[in-house]
C-alpha cells in the first residue's frame, strides 16, 4: 500500500518537474471551451491550481491530501486552507466562525458563499448575522475536495460571493472503512467511525462522528456535538446520483470577548467571563439529491436540498450598559426550513470554426422562518420581546455564460446572471410587516491569455451582489419606537482582477493577483440589536502571490501572501477607515510524507492588525500561531498521530473589538474598551487510527 502511494506521489511530481508534457496538454484540451467538462482533476499536492485549469489567477482546487495532512484545531478551520482566508471564533465552538478575507471582516460569512454538496451554508434574514455561515455540521473526514474562486467573476456564483465562494464536495466512496478516535487535553475527545460498501446497484456510505471538549475557559464549555452522514449514490460522475442525509446536534456554554481591562485588574482571568450562562444550541437536518447526465455533447447538472435548522443563541456583549439591574443578556432564536434546486445545462459547439461552449442555469431557493426572534434573557430565561418576526423569503436566479478559444493562446468567458427576490415580513412590531421586492442584473467577463512558457495572464471584471435581511426592507421603526428607513434588498458590488498563474519552475505552482472590489452605500440590519445600522461604500484593493511547491515525492511546501488596503470612500470626520477589516495575511506550510512509517506536517499562520475604528486610532495586535503534526504508521491499517496547536504558546488575540460596555459601579455610559477573545493556549491531542 506505502508502495503504491510513493509511486502515485512521484508521478505527480514528475509531471511538475518537467516530464509532464502530455499531462500539461492535456489539462490544456480540458480547459477548452470543446474539453469534457468531467474532466480528471490532476492531483498535484495539496492544490489542483495547474496552468489551464481555472478562469482566474484566484481560483483553484483543495485536494483531500491537504485536509488529511494539516491539523485544525476547529472543523471551520478546512475553510483556511483557501488562501488569503483567515478563520476565528469569538464565542464557543457551536456558533459560526468569524471569517476575514481580502479587506474583509466577513462576520459570520456575509460576502463569502459556502456550499456543500450544492446546498447553500449562509443563512439569510439569519438570528444572529446575515449570511451566517456555520460549517459544525461537516465531518471532515468525509471532504473529497474544496472549490474555491475569489471575486464576482462567476456566473454560476450569486448571493454572498463577492468577496468569493467555496464549494465543499463529499465522498460518494471511501477507499476503505475508517474509524479513529482522540483525546486531548481540556477534556477533548472526538470519535469517527465512517465506510462505504455496496447496496444493490449502488454505494452506500455512512459517517459519524461524537464531539466533547470543555476548552481552556474558566466556565467549562461543555460542547456536546453529534454529526452523521448517510449516502447512496449511483453510476459515474458523468451519468449518475446521490442522494444524501445528514443530522447534526450541538449545545454548549460560550466565553465571548471580555474587555480589556476586567483582564488587567484582575477580575476575571484571560480566559476568564463576565456571563457565564452564554452559550446555545443548535441543529440541522438536511437531504439532497444530485444528479449528472452526460450525452455526446451536453451536460445536465441538478441539486435539490431541503434542509431543516434551529438555532438559540444566548450572548452578553456589553454586561450592563443598557440594564443596569438584569443585565444585557439577550437570545437570538431561530426555526428555520430551507428548500431550493439548482440547475443547469452545458453543450459545446463551433461558429465559424470557434468552438464554443455554452451554459444556462437556474437557482431557486425558499427560506421560512417560523420564527425568528430577540429576546432580553437573564440566564438565558426569556424576560421580554425585542422583535418576533415571521419571515418567508424566495429568490431566483437565472444566468449564462458563453466560453470562446479565439485563438490559441486566447479563450474569453463572457456572463450574466439575473437574480429577484420577494421578502414577505411578519413583524411583531407595528409599522414593520409588509412586502418588498428586488432585482439586480451582474455582467461578467475573463479573458486568459496564453500559455506561454508554462504561464498564463487573466483578466476579470464582473458584479455582483448580497442581499440584506428581510426584516430590514420592511422596517419603518426601530424596536423602541424610532422611526426608521428600509435596508437595500440587494446591494450591488463590483470587482476586477489582473492575474499571472505559472509552472516555468519544475516542481513550482505559483499565482500572483491584483484585485480591487467596491461595494455601493447600503443600510445594515444588525442582528444583534433588531434594527438598521447606517454604511457607507467602500474600495478594497490588493494583491495575493500564492505557491505551492514539491521539492521531492515526499516534501511538499505551500507559502501564501496577501495584503490589502480598505477605506469607505464617502467622507466623514470620524473616519474613513473600516473597522476590522484584515490587512496582511501570511502562510507558510511543509509537508513530509513517506519517510519509512513517519510523516508529519507544520503550519504558521500570521493575521496582520486591523483598525478598530473609523479614525485607525485603535489597532488590534497581530497575531501569529503554529500548529505541527508528526505521525506514525504502526502497520498497514493503524496509524498514530500527535497533533500540537498554538505550538510556541503565544499569548494573542482570536479577535478584537472596539466599544462601549458597563462593568458593576462605572459610570451610566460605559466605557469605551479594547474587547479581545483570547486564542487558545498550547494544546496536545492524539489520535489513533484504525483502516478496515
Amino acid at each position: 500500500m506505502r508502495l503504491r502511494k510513493r509511486k502515485l506521489v512521484a508521478a505527480c511530481a514528475l509531471a511538475l518537474l518537467g516530464f509532464g508534457r502530455q499531462a500539461a496538454a492535456q489539462a490544456q484540451s480540458e480547459a477548452a471551451p470543446v474539453a469534457d467538462e468531467a474532466r480528471t482533476v490532476r492531483v498535484a499536492g495539496h492544490y489542483d491550481n495547474a496552468v489551464g485549469t481555472s478562469d482566474a489567477a484566484s481560483q483553484g482546487v483543495i485536494t483531500t491530501e491537504l485536509i488529511v495532512n494539516r491539523p485544525a484545531l476547529r472543523t471551520g478551520e478546512l475553510l483556511e486552507f483557501v488562501p488569503g482566508l483567515i478563520v476565528t471564533q469569538h464565542s464557543g465552538d457551536g456558533k459560526a466562525n468569524q471569517y476575514f478575507l481580502r479587506g474583509f471582516n466577513l462576520d459570520h460569512g456575509t460576502d463569502f458563499a459556502t456550499y456543500v454538496d450544492g446546498m447553500p451554508v449562509n443563512m439569510r434574514t439569519h438570528a444572529h448575522g446575515q449570511g451566517y455561515s456555520d460549517l459544525n455540521f461537516l465531518i471532515p473526514e468525509l471532504v473529497q475536495r474544496i472549490d474555491y474562486k475569489k471575486g464576482p467573476y462567476f456566473a454560476g456564483e450569486g448571493d454572498f460571493a463577492s468577496a468569493g465562494s467555496a464549494r465543499i464536495r463529499l465522498a460518494d466512496k471511501l477507499p476503505q472503512g475508517q474509524a479513529s478516535v482522540s483525546v486531548g487535553q481540556h477534556g477533548y475527545v472526538r470519535g469517527v467511525v465512517a465506510d462505504s460498501f455496496s447496496a444493490g446497484s449502488g454505494t452506500l456510505l455512512v459517517g459519524l462522528e461524537v464531539h466533547r471538549n470543555s476548552g481552556p475557559w474558566d466556565v467549562p464549555e461543555r460542547v456536546r456535538k453529534y454529526s452523521g452522514v448517510l449516502r447512496y449514490s449511483q453510476g459515474t460522475q458523468d451519468d449518475g446520483f446521490s442522494v444524501t442525509g445528514m443530522a447534526y446536534k450541538n449545545s454548549w456554554n460560550a466565553t465571548d470577548q471580555v474587555p480589556l481591562r476586567a483582564v488587567e485588574s484582575g477580575q476575571i482571568g484571560r480566559f476568564g467571563s463576565l456571563a457565564p450562562s452564554d452559550g446555545g444550541d443548535t441543529s440541522r437536518y438536511s437531504l439532497s439529491y444530485a444528479m449528472r447526465k452526460r450525452t455526446d455533447n451536453r451536460l445536465f447538472e441538478l441539486d435539490a436540498y431541503l434542509i431543516r435548522s434551529q438555532l438559540e443563541l444566548n450572548s452578553d456583549f456589553t454586561y450592563f450598559l443598557a440594564n443596569p439591574q438584569q443585565g444585557d443578556q439577550f437570545q437570538q432564536s431561530e426555526r428555520r426550513t430551507v428548500a431550493g434546486v439548482n440547475a443547469s445545462e452545458s453543450w459545446t459547439m463551433e461558429l465559424f470554426g470557434l468552438p464554443l461552449r455554452n451554459k444556462l442555469g437556474v437557482q431557486a431557493r425558499f427560506d421560512r422562518l417560523s420564527p425568528v426572534g430577540l429576546y432580553n434573557t437573564v440566564e438565558r430565561v426569556r424576560q421580554s420581546t425585542v422583535r418576533e418576526d415571521r419571515v418567508r423569503e424566495s429568490s431566483i436566479g437565472l444566468y449564462g455564460e458563453n466560453t470562446v478559444q479565439w485563438l490559441p493562446w486566447l479563450r474569453s468567458v463572457a456572463g450574466v446572471r439575473y437574480d429577484a427576490y420577494r421578502f414577505k415580513v411578519d413583524s411583531s412590531i407595528d409599522g414593520n410587516s409588509g412586502s418588498a421586492n428586488d432585482h439586480v442584473v451582474s455582467p461578467k467577463l475573463s479573458l486568459i491569455l496564453g500559455p506561454w512558457s508554462k504561464t498564463e495572464f487573466f483578466v476579470n471584471y464582473g458584479k455582483g451582489f448580497h442581499s440584506n435581511d428581510a426584516r430590514g426592507t420592511t422596517q419603518t421603526r426601530l424596536p423602541d419606537g424610532t422611526p426608521s428607513t428600509p435596508v437595500t434588498p440587494l446591494v450591488p458590488t463590483k470587482g476586477m482582477e489582473l492575474g499571472a498563474r505559472t509552472e516555468w519552475l519544475p516542481g513550482l505552482q505559483s499565482s500572483l493577483a491584483l484585485w480591487r472590489l467596491d461595494i455601493a452605500s447600503e443600510l445594515l440590519f444588525v442582528g444583534d440589536a433588531g434594527e438598521t445600522e447606517a454604511s457607507r461604500a467602500s474600495r478594497r484593493h490588493g494583491i495575493e502571490w500564492n505557491n505551492h511547491y514539491i521539492a521531492a515525492p515526499w516534501l511538499l511546501f505551500d507559502l501564501d501572501l496577501a495584503a490589502s488596503r480598505s477605506r469607505y470612500t464617502e467622507n466623514d470626520p470620524a473616519g474613513n477607515y473600516i473597522p476590522g477589516s484584515i490587512d496582511k495575511v501570511a502562510s507558510f506550510g511543509v509537508t513530509v510524507t513517506d519517510q519509512g512509517p513517519w510523516s508529519g506536517a507544520f503550519q504558521l499562520r500570521y493575521f496582520g492588525p486591523r483598525p478598530l475604528i473609523e479614525d485607525n486610532s485603535v489597532r488590534s495586535a497581530s497575531t501569529t500561531l503554529a500548529y505541527a503534526r508528526v505521525a506514525y504508521q504502526i502497520n498497514r491499517k493503524t496509524r498514530v498521530s500527535l497533533d500540537v496547536f498554538n505550538l510556541f504558546d503565544k499569548r494573542a488575540s482570536d479577535i478584537d473589538y472596539y466599544y462601549a460596555s458597563r462593568l458593576p459601579g462605572e459610570a451610566a455610559e460605559g466605557v469605551n474598551d479594547r474587547h479581545f477573545h483570547p486564542v487558545e493556549p498550547r494544546s496536545v491531542r492524539l489520535t489513533l487510527s484504525y483502516a478496515f
